[in-house]
């Protein structure tokens, strides 16, 4: 195994709060039943078919915000934004990310985007200054888990897939990118998340993501 010394993330669910909560707490708040969204919009095949053309930039945010609200029965104005405003950035996470690049790791992020406008997920997120290389899958045409996007960052890092850690919080992603050669880590918690991180990179990041003060 090459020396890792590049680390690749998701953006929703890794460096944000997870993602399930806030689409609960959306459906809560339209009266619909728990599940709706997830049925209708990600395991349907019309719906699956919908959200993987707005993620490849195939179609935009408001053309997706309309049909799916005719999938859901509800408005459809800013309807990606009302699902997903409870969404919140994941200072544990930013804070080793940033400790991380400190070391000398390049990092890269790896999105499938949910469309830039009206609402847009990355606000707020100076990304350009936490990373080295951002790649938003409708910017080209794929999505994870095609081995072209991951490919299309890694060119972006100069590096070979063996020398980096590749973390999501979506399982089925995991696959592709250990067959490039990527040590992988599935984002559940991030305590969780940093600990593998720390023994992936041969890192300490204690002192300085777990004891650092929140303000």
């Amino acid at each position: 195994m090459s020396h890792r010394v590049g680390l690749v993330l998701d953006f929703g669910g890794v460096l944000t709060t997870p993602l399930l909560p806030a689409v609960l707490a959306f459906e809560k708040r339209e009266g619909l039943a728990e599940g709706a969204c997830l049925t209708a919009l990600y395991l349907d095949e019309e719906g699956t078919r919908l959200t993987h053309a707005l993620e490849r930039g195939e179609i935009t945010q408001d053309r997706w915000n309309r049909a799916a609200a005719i999938r859901l029965g509800v408005a459809p104005e800013n309807l990606m934004g009302r699902i997903f405003a409870d969404l919140r950035p994941e200072p544990l996470v930013i804070d080793a990310v940033a400790a991380i690049r400190r070391a000398g790791i390049k990092v890269g992020i790896l999105s499938n985007s949910v469309g830039l406008a009206p609402w847009n997920l990355y606000d707020g997120y100076d990304l350009d200054a936490l990373s080295d290389a951002v790649v938003i899958s409708e910017h080209h045409g794929v999505r994870k888990p095609d081995p072209e996007i991951f490919e299309a960052v890694l060119r972006l890092l100069e590096l070979p897939a063996d020398q980096c850690v590749f973390v999501d919080d979506t399982a089925e992603y995991l696959p592709a990118a250990e067959s490039l050669g990527f040590a992988t880590v599935h984002a559940q918690a991030p305590e969780r998340t940093i600990a593998r991180l720390e023994d992936l990179l041969s890192l300490s990041l204690a002192d300085e993501v777990r004891t650092a003060p929140r303000g």
